[in-house]
């Protein structure tokens, strides 16, 4: 199995150290390759450089936005696909240990996509009430689109690249996580949740650490709810 990791980055030169390193002491069983690709989305610290230094393949979307950042990182990839894509924040917030826990029930053949739910494990404080209630509305509204109950919309997730490629995602910001759900649903993927931990991030947060940046998010991704049933 060949893994690829797309990690969007907006100045995480203080975080991203953190979270390269522990990929690179991860060991999971089935897999014989990992990449890791860091999207520089026009940060305006050193992120691009120390990404270098710590041996990850760098792109650069510097229109900002996350789900741009993601495309970018696929169009990377295209000219040599892997098995299965995961994509993971650049802020040290998840645990990299549970990659094994993710990638497993798609190595095994028993799940397309799986997201690691983090509403169960995270530590006090890493979710930020506008965090907990916007998880809510915006999977209680999927729920009723679809029927399928999401407990998290949390950013770890991994899924066979063949699939995500049919999707033909175009979401550019904060709607591209809920595009995912959706559109896995609509094809009738093998959709799992498996709890992941989730600690407090390095640095401040460009959504949930400021009010702007929360409604903003929140707007975007019911909104994206609507669009993508």
């Amino acid at each position: 199995m060949r893994i690829a990791i797309i990690i969007p980055a907006l100045n995480e030169e203080e975080s991203l150290p953190h979270v390269l390193r522990d990929l690179a002491a991860v060991n999971v069983s089935g897999v014989n390759s990992l990449d890791v690709i860091v999207v520089d989305n026009g940060s305006t610290d050193s992120t691009p450089n120390v990404a270098k230094k710590l041996g990850a393949n760098v792109v650069h979307q510097p229109r900002r936005g996350y789900g741009g950042a993601c495309q970018k990182g696929m169009e990377f990839l295209r000219g040599n696909p892997p098995d299965i894509l995961v994509i993971l924040d650049g802020d040290h917030s998840d645990h990299v240990e549970d990659l094994g826990s993710i990638l497993e029930p798609i190595i095994k053949g028993d799940a397309d996509f799986v997201m690691g739910d983090r509403t169960k494990l995270a530590v006090k404080g890493a979710l930020f009430p506008q965090q907990r209630f916007g998880n809510w509305l915006a999977t209680w509204l999927m729920l009723l689109k679809t029927g399928h109950k999401y407990e998290d919309m949390g950013p770890f997730r991994a899924i066979r690249w063949g699939l995500v490629e049919s999707m033909m995602m175009r979401d550019l910001n904060w709607g591209w996580n809920v595009e995912m759900q959706m559109k896995a649903l609509k094809k009738g993927a093998r959709v799992l949740e498996v709890p992941v931990r989730y600690r407090p991030r390095i640095g401040q947060s460009k959504v949930s650490g400021t009010i702007n940046g929360s409604v903003n998010a929140g707007i975007r991704i019911i909104w994206a709810v609507w669009r993508y049933s």
